[in-house]
C-alpha cells in the first residue's frame, strides 16, 4: 500500500488552473522531494492532501483513503509543518508544544522532546509574541517529531532557521525514516531535498514534469569535465555528447553526457592525460533545464 497516492489531481479557482492531472507516489519508508518554485502549485497540493481543499477532479488517498472524506481519521497519522506558523501570542513555545502533542491524542514522550529542544536549541519558556520566524518553525517541527507518525508531510518546513537547525531537521527525517516512516517534503532548497529524498517530483505550472528514483534523475544531467593533457583534444568537438566545449588556459573543459563517460576514457587514452576532474552532475542542473526560461507567480 502506498502511503500517498495522487492520481489526475487537478484544482481551479475560477479560470484558474492551479493543478492539472498531477500523479505521484510515496512509499513506505521513503522520503519524497516535491519540488518547484512558488506558485508552481506545491502547496496546493498539500492542502488537497491535509483535506484543506477538495479537489476539482482526480484522486488524493493516504494510507488508502481518500483525503478529503476520510481527514479525521487519515489527520491521526500524520505530522504537519507549514513554511509559516502562527501560534497563540500569549502561550509559551512549551504550552503550545504540549497542545500541539495533545491535540494528536498520542503518548508523548517527554524525553525526546526535552531531546529535541535541546538538539534545536529551543527555549520554551518565552511567550510567543516573543518567537522569530525561526524560533516559530522550531515548536512545530519539535510537536512533529516528538510523538511517531506513520507519515510527515512538510511544506518549506526549515524557512527561518539557520544552517546549523537545518542540519538538525536533516538528522530528524533520517531518523524517522530509518524506523519506517515516511516524507513528503515540499521545498525549493534543492541542496535539502538532494540530501534527504530517495525520489523527486518536480513539478511546472500546476504540471508534474519529472518523477522518478533522485539517482536516476541526476544521471540524466551533464558531467562537468576539466582535463589537461600533451595533446590537442579538439577532435571531442565533434562528438555529439560533448557540449559547450571551450579552453581555459592550458586546460579543455566541457559538459559530458554522463552515459558516454566510458566513451571518454576511449578517447584520452592516446592524449598522454596529466590532469583530469570532474564534477558530478548535482539535482539543481536537472531542476533548472526545466525552470531556466520560467517566470512564475502565485
Amino acid at each position: 500500500m502506498k502511503m500517498i497516492k495522487i492520481e489526475s489531481l487537478s484544482k481551479s479557482f475560477g479560470r484558474h488552473q492551479a493543478l492539472d492531472r498531477v500523479s505521484f507516489s510515496l512509499g513506505k519508508g521513503e522520503v519524497l522531494g516535491f519540488i518547484g518554485p512558488n506558485g508552481a502549485g506545491k502547496s496546493t497540493t498539500v492542502r488537497i492532501l491535509l483535506g484543506m481543499l477538495k479537489p476539482t477532479s482526480g484522486t488524493a488517498e493516504l494510507f488508502g483513503q481518500d483525503a478529503w472524506k476520510d481527514a479525521v481519521e487519515i489527520h491521526k497519522r500524520i505530522a504537519y509543518v507549514p513554511g509559516d506558523v502562527n501560534l497563540w501570542p500569549n502561550l509559551t513555545g512549551g504550552e503550545v508544544i504540549d497542545l500541539f502533542l495533545s491535540m494528536r491524542g498520542a503518548a508523548v514522550d517527554q524525553d525526546k522532546k526535552e531531546a529535541l529542544m535541546k538538539a534545536f536549541e529551543f527555549d520554551p519558556t518565552k511567550k510567543c509574541r516573543a518567537y522569530s520566524k525561526g524560533n516559530r518553525q522550531k515548536v512545530a517541527l519539535i510537536a512533529a517529531f516528538a510523538a511517531d507518525a506513520d507519515l510527515y508531510i512538510f511544506d518549506e518546513p526549515t524557512s527561518g532557521l539557520d544552517p546549523l537547525q537545518e542540519r538538525v531537521f536533516q538528522d530528524q527525517v533520517r531518523k524517522v525514516k530509518a524506523r519506517g516512516a515516511s516524507v513528503l517534503l515540499s521545498s525549493h532548497i534543492l541542496s535539502e531535498v538532494e540530501a534527504l529524498c530517495d525520489t523527486v517530483a518536480i513539478i511546472r505550472n500546476g504540471k508534474i514534469v519529472e518523477t522518478g528514483k533522485l539517482e536516476a534523475l541526476k544521471h540524466l544531467t551533464r558531467t562537468q569535465i576539466r582535463v589537461k593533457a600533451e595533446r590537442s583534444l579538439d577532435h571531442l568537438k565533434e562528438k555529439n555528447w560533448i557540449h559547450d566545449y571551450s579552453k581555459d588556459k592550458s586546460e579543455t573543459v566541457f559538459l559530458l553526457d554522463t552515459n558516454h563517460l566510458a566513451d571518454l576514457l576511449s578517447e584520452l587514452q592516446n592524449c598522454n592525460v596529466t590532469k583530469f576532474e570532474s564534477a558530478p552532475p548535482k539535482l539543481e542542473d536537472f531542476f533548472m533545464r526545466h525552470y531556466e526560461t520560467d517566470e512564475e507567480v502565485d
